[in-house]
């Protein structure tokens, strides 16, 4: 999904709706764009890994047409989950976005990308790859619960999750 909208008013549009809104501030940790895409959203994808970026490697180059990857990094800022190539991968295969609670690397390129891209900070150390990382988990950060198949909104505002499509 590549509409326009702001976050502010699908929060107001839809009052009546249980949505979630992520915490702007994360033990001392704010979620930055990187992409080239400030506003994404779509359906949920989510995986579980710290400090392993096997997992995004395999789902990014899948289909994501409508979708966006939440990735639960533990709040990690010791190595990045995604670069570059990865997010090339994620353009290549349709990706609205990726929001990664962790770090990225590569951030000049991954701004000339057009993908939706949020993270806490980029650091310039890769990660492992062991295999290690669970694909389909609800995952929990910035005080909100997120499902594998929830909807998520990104802008310069801040994120909020929705059990179903707002837009």
């Amino acid at each position: 999904m590549c509409a326009d909208f702001v976050t502010c008013d699908l929060l107001d549009g839809h009052s009546d709706k249980n949505l979630q809104v992520v915490s702007p501030s994360i033990d001392g940790k704010s979620f930055k764009n990187f992409g080239a895409r400030i506003t994404f959203g779509g359906q949920v994808v989510t995986v579980k890994c710290f400090e392993d970026n096997s997992r995004v490697k395999e789902l990014l180059a899948t289909d994501g047409s409508g979708k966006v990857l939440v990735v639960d990094g533990g709040a990690s800022i010791r190595c990045a989950l995604m670069g570059d190539l990865i997010a090339e991968s994620a353009v290549k295969n349709h990706w609205n976005g990726v929001i990664i609670y962790g770090c990225v690397r590569d951030v000049d390129a991954i701004a000339t990308l057009d993908l939706g891209v949020q993270a806490l900070a980029a650091i310039p150390q890769k990660s492992t790859r062991k295999g290690v990382g669970e694909i389909g988990l609800t995952v929990y950060f910035g005080d909100v619960e997120i499902a594998q198949g929830d909807y998520i909104y990104a802008d310069n505002n801040g994120i909020i999750v929705a059990k179903r499509a707002l837009i």
